[in-house]
């Protein structure tokens, strides 16, 4: 993507529904649609942000490496311009552990009526229980985490600093304690689920502002590994089609179709299913996580570390998203 040029694009919108024994092809009509400058996305920027917050320890929460991201992730929004609150509050975890929580939100564009909700996680694991060696001890977390974080954060950068900004408003939320649900070790139960995504699951609750509406969410979670592939996510076709449908064929159109797989997954416990169904917004989620595979071998792993990391996988992801935005 360049600075200062019109992507004057024709969408060919071609969907692949994906049935559990065939795949069937659908054509669409096509369709024009006008669109608007986009500033440039760098992904090596994107870079720097997350092995900043890599450099700060596991962010897991009642530590001091969380203390210190929560800090910097708030001094760095604010230094962009944007308007920056928090919720803090105490959540308790499947141990019985009191979490002591921040969600960070922070806002371009306040008084715009038109606002998209863009979300990621910037917690970690503290246990590594999908590995083999020093499982009770927590996970660098870089793509699982700080992967989405470094591209809304790059994305806060090039929005504030572009000759043309969006006419809508964003605010960029990270949520925290996502990943602090039940180990592998630990017996399954039937309510399992409430453990994950406790940040989103108080925010969707309580929101930053009574009665606050988007138009829709998109969630970032493990958007930065080589060889990252993006299927359309269960619980984003259940309750936001219309806007997986749109992200995925902006990618195709604008050349990350290695990417953003024309193809269905399973549904994934993540932080967009509290937004969806507490606070009513439809959010969509761009996650790595492959319909015959499942999740990338790095996942609850010591080896989600910044050696996963490619540039190109953020690339991807990064103009995609800021190129959806700029057509609103």
């Amino acid at each position: 993507m360049k600075n200062n040029l019109i992507w004057a694009l024709a969408i060919g919108l071609l969907l692949l529904a994906c049935g559990e024994a065939k795949k069937e092809t659908v054509q669409e009509p096509v369709v024009t649609v006008p669109v608007a400058e986009v500033p440039d996305f760098n992904a090596d920027s994107a870079y720097h942000f997350i092995q900043k917050q890599v450099g700060f320890g596991p962010r897991v929460p009642n530590t001091e490496g969380h203390i210190a991201t929560s800090q910097w992730l708030q001094e760095k929004f604010a230094s962009f311009g944007l308007s920056v609150q928090t919720q803090e509050f105490t959540a308790e975890a499947y141990d019985g552990k009191q979490l002591e929580l921040t969600n960070i939100i922070a806002s371009y564009n306040p008084n715009a009526k038109k606002r998209i909700l863009l979300g990621a996680h910037w917690d970690t694991r503290r246990v590594a229980d999908k590995d083999t060696e020093r499982i009770n001890e927590p996970i660098d977390g870089a793509n699982d985490g700080a992967s989405g974080v470094g591209v809304l954060l790059e994305m806060a950068r090039v929005i504030t600093s572009a000759s043309k900004q969006p006419e809508v408003g964003i605010d960029f939320i990270l949520f925290d304690g996502e990943d602090d649900g039940k180990p592998e070790s630990v017996k399954a139960g039937a309510n399992d689920a409430k453990w994950w995504c406790l940040g989103s699951q108080h925010w969707a609750k309580t929101p930053h502002e009574p009665g606050y509406a988007a138009y829709y969410g998109i969630l970032l979670d493990m958007v930065g590994a080589k060889g990252a592939r993006f299927y359309k996510e269960g619980v984003s076709m259940q309750y936001a089609k219309g806007i997986v449908n749109k992200v995925w064929n902006y990618a195709h159109s604008i050349g990350h179709s290695d990417f953003f797989q024309m193809r269905k997954s399973h549904p994934i416990t993540d932080d967009h299913i509290p937004v969806n169904e507490v606070a009513k917004i439809p959010m969509i989620d761009i996650i790595d996580y492959s319909p015959d595979f499942g999740f990338g071998r790095y996942h609850h792993k010591h080896a989600d570390n910044m050696d996963v990391i490619d540039p190109r996988t953020l690339k991807a992801v990064g103009e995609t998203v800021l190129f959806t935005i700029y057509q609103e």
